[in-house]
């Protein structure tokens, strides 16, 4: 679970089933008590309904709380930290980085590096499109090296610049 609507329907969720818990956090809920086979398995079928699954191995949660920081870090921080994304990630869950970045690796069969920069793109694409920056602030805000760093990478992952790309916001389709 890495975004916020995943949470709201886990919260509602578990109140239909009338199941008691202390909180809910992106990829992780506290509950009060354990929960019955017959309760595990109807939240874990509600949660199919909406394409959500109930993760118990332990392997799937810590990638997934990976995930979470990530697109944390990414989408909802102020701003990028100064520090390695492996630095990071490490502290944020208190485990070695070489270890997670395989776990990731045989979970996902991507790389960690890989996943962050396919969300440090959507992360540009969504900044080109509705904020009013430049790439060099851009590239500041998500740590680039520098622009043209910032523009070999988007072009590698979307085969367009980011200019070409913000100017097709400006195109409008022709109406028949």
């Amino acid at each position: 679970m890495v975004c916020i609507r995943c949470k709201m329907i886990v919260k509602q969720q578990l109140e239909v089933l009338n199941i008691k818990y202390n909180y809910i956090d992106l990829g992780e809920v506290d509950l009060d008590v354990t929960m019955t086979i017959a309760e595990r398995n109807a939240f874990g079928t509600a949660l199919l309904g909406y394409g959500l699954e109930l993760m118990e191995d332990k392997k799937a949660v810590i990638v997934d709380k990976m995930k979470k920081v990530i697109v944390e870090m990414i989408h909802y921080d102020e701003d990028l930290p100064k520090q390695s994304h492996s630095v990071y990630i490490s502290s944020k869950l208190n485990a070695s980085y070489q270890k997670l970045a395989l776990l990731f690796m045989e979970s996902t069969g991507i790389t960690v590096e890989r996943y962050i920069i396919s969300h440090k793109i959507e992360k540009v694409k969504e900044l080109l499109l509705y904020e009013d920056l430049t790439l060099v602030h851009i590239a500041f805000k998500l740590n680039y090296s520098s622009v043209p760093h910032l523009c070999t990478q988007f072009k590698r992952e979307t085969g367009v610049t980011p200019l070409f790309f913000r100017g097709m916001k400006m195109k409008k389709p022709k109406r028949s």
